[in-house]
C-alpha cells in the first residue's frame, strides 16, 4: 500500500456500498463523477484517506460523504456506514415540490387539438 490509512478509491466506493462493483466505482470515477475535497478524480487508483470529502455524482442525487475509515471488505450494511458520515444535503421528499418547480399554467383550447377537435377540422377541409 502507498501508505497507512489511504486506500483506492474504487475500492472504498465499492466497500462503502455507493455503487454496485469495482468496476461501476472506476467507470465512475474516470467519468468525472467524484471529487475529493473539491478536485475531480481521474482514476480509480487515486487514493482517499480519512478526513476527506467525497462528491459522488449519481444518476439521480448527489451523494456527500465524509471518509471516517478505509474499508476491509465489503461487508453488510452497517458495516459499510461506518466508514464514511453522510453530509449530504437534505432532498426533497417526492411528493412535495419546490414552490418554483410548480407546472406551467396553460390556457384553455391552446396547445395540441384533441381528436374530436380534429375530426371537425377535417371535416371542414372536406378530408
Amino acid at each position: 500500500m502507498a501508505g497507512e490509512g489511504r486506500q483506492r478509491i474504487d475500492k472504498w466506493l465499492f466497500f462503502s456500498r455507493a455503487v454496485k462493483s469495482r468496476s461501476l466505482a472506476a467507470k465512475l470515477v474516470q467519468g468525472g463523477g467524484v471529487r475529493s475535497n473539491g478536485q475531480k478524480l481521474g482514476q480509480a487508483s487515486d487514493l482517499v484517506k480519512s478526513g476527506d470529502v467525497l462528491t459522488i455524482t449519481l444518476d439521480r442525487r448527489i451523494l456527500v460523504y465524509k471518509v471516517l475509515l478505509p474499508g476491509d471488505r465489503r461487508g453488510p450494511a452497517e458495516e459499510a456506514r461506518r466508514l464514511y458520515e453522510d453530509i449530504s444535503p437534505a432532498s426533497t421528499p417526492k411528493d412535495q415540490a419546490p414552490p418554483d418547480a410548480r407546472p406551467p399554467l396553460r390556457d384553455m383550447g391552446s396547445g395540441r387539438p384533441t381528436k374530436k377537435e380534429r375530426r371537425a377540422t377535417d371535416r371542414l377541409r372536406g378530408e
